[in-house]
């Protein structure tokens, strides 16, 4: 084929309504940020990605605007490169806490040469696909399945379903602060999706309540629905052991512990005093590990069994099969993370799940908690049926944008206070006024 390049980068940061969701970071606030991208060919072929949204990481892609505009979008590897060479440079500046223990995905300082790349390869891959007539996964080598599973995402919640004033969504799932309530959750998100893998938000309510919930999911579904908690840290060491010998049961059959405490050095030690027990439980990440060298510092030391990949902050879909490879040579486990994200993020994680061997657990998604109001996709919200997304037998990521709905979304970005994602701040206001997270809190 002939010689390609981008003539222009579109940006569209945008705002989607997000419920009242509890982690151990805090609370969402009524609106989850996202940017749009697009990128348009000289022969008038448009790729397209979704990444996360607000002032930085717009201003991050803002800055590569002179860079992608007149690149071949086939060139990613050397891109890749030279930030990452940026990337090193600066990380040595902006180290101590800046990890994503401590700050929520999307606002890490150390991840965010990845991030504004995997925004920048994910259009560039679309781009591909649309111009040589193959869906991504097909680009990227090939899919090994095509169907991806992905996981009931349950989250303890407040009332109400996002947005706010004339802008406020419906509140499916009512207010969720007990294990009756949060098996009413999994029920009606199951009778929705189909989804037949079962993960909780941790690091809310006291472990033991937590504990109750997981054993009342376990009671409601069975043993075919493996379960899956995760605490993002919120737990000691020994309040981890102890969730874990709690726990044994519920979590073996293809579940996990996923990230009960901070710093690979601690899970670790779970580990060793869990196997001292003869619980081999395994242990998730997506926090101790969010790059291919923590994966081999945590390989070294049997602290995370099962690795959780994310196209947006671990440098794009190639990063991710890379990371499939990685795994598989160490035999560790691999699935994916989720952020409060829309169609396009969706189709993203799908085909690159497609065309990674290794990636075996079900993905995360918080898609079922996103408005059919807000999708920006056209023809409206992918469908996830029997908990599978197909790949469809389209060229690119397989969607296209509703240009309605996306100008809907960034007027609707201009209209509301928030530029970043803070979960801290939202549970004070509405919450608590004094809360603060504390690692750990049990």
């Amino acid at each position: 084929m002939a010689s390609m390049c981008i003539k222009e980068m579109r940006l569209h940061p945008i705002a989607i309504a997000d419920p009242p969701l509890r982690s151990s970071y805090g609370l969402h606030a009524p609106f989850a940020l996202r940017t749009i991208v697009e990128l348009v060919s000289d022969g008038g072929v448009t790729g397209i990605s979704e990444t996360y949204g607000g002032e930085g990481p717009v201003a991050a892609l803002e800055a590569m605007r002179a860079r992608v505009e007149g690149m071949d979008p086939f060139r990613l590897a050397g891109l890749w490169s030279s930030m990452q060479s940026e990337a090193r440079a600066e990380m040595a500046e902006v180290r101590g806490g800046h990890t994503q223990t401590y700050l929520v995905p999307g606002e890490n300082p150390l991840d965010r040469h990845a991030r504004t790349f995997a925004a920048i390869e994910i259009a560039c891959l679309d781009l591909i696909g649309k111009a040589i007539g193959k869906p991504v996964c097909e680009v990227i080598g090939g899919r090994v399945r095509d169907r991806v599973p992905f996981s009931a995402y349950l989250f303890y919640k407040h009332g109400g379903g996002g947005g706010f004033d004339e802008d406020a969504r419906e509140d499916e799932y009512g207010e969720v602060l007990d294990p009756k309530a949060m098996v009413r959750e999994c029920t009606q998100m199951i009778s929705r999706y189909g989804f037949r893998e079962i993960k909780l938000k941790g690091g809310v309510l006291d472990p033991d309540l937590e504990i109750a919930t997981i054993r009342a999911l376990r009671e409601a579904f069975g043993p075919s629905y493996p379960l899956r908690i995760d605490p993002n840290c919120a737990w000691s060491v020994d309040t981890s052991v102890r969730v874990g010998r709690e726990l044994r049961e519920e979590l073996s059959g293809g579940g996990y512990l996923e990230d009960p405490c901070a710093s690979i050095e601690s899970m670790a030690e779970v580990r060793r005093r869990l196997i001292a027990e003869d619980n081999h439980t395994p242990l998730a990440s997506n926090v101790a590990v969010t790059n291919h060298t923590d994966v081999a510092a945590a390989a070294r030391v049997d602290g995370v069994q099962v690795v959780l990949s994310d196209p947006h902050y671990w440098g794009g879909l190639r990063q991710v099969q890379y990371l499939s490879h990685l795994t598989s040579v160490l035999a560790l486990g691999l699935s994916m993370h989720s952020n409060s994200h829309l169609g396009v993020s969706l189709m993203a994680m799908a085909h690159v799940a497609a065309a990674s061997p290794n990636l075996t657990y079900a993905c995360d998604t918080h898609y079922p908690w996103q408005s059919e109001r807000d999708e920006v996709v056209s023809g409206g919200k992918v469908p996830i049926i029997e908990g599978f997304v197909s790949i469809p037998d389209k060229p690119g990521l397989g969607v296209e944008l509703d240009r309605d709905r996306l100008a809907q979304g960034r007027e609707r970005y201009e209209n509301i206070p928030y530029r970043k994602r803070d979960d801290e701040a939202e549970m004070r206001r509405r919450v608590d006024p004094n809360w603060r997270r504390i690692l750990p809190r049990w």
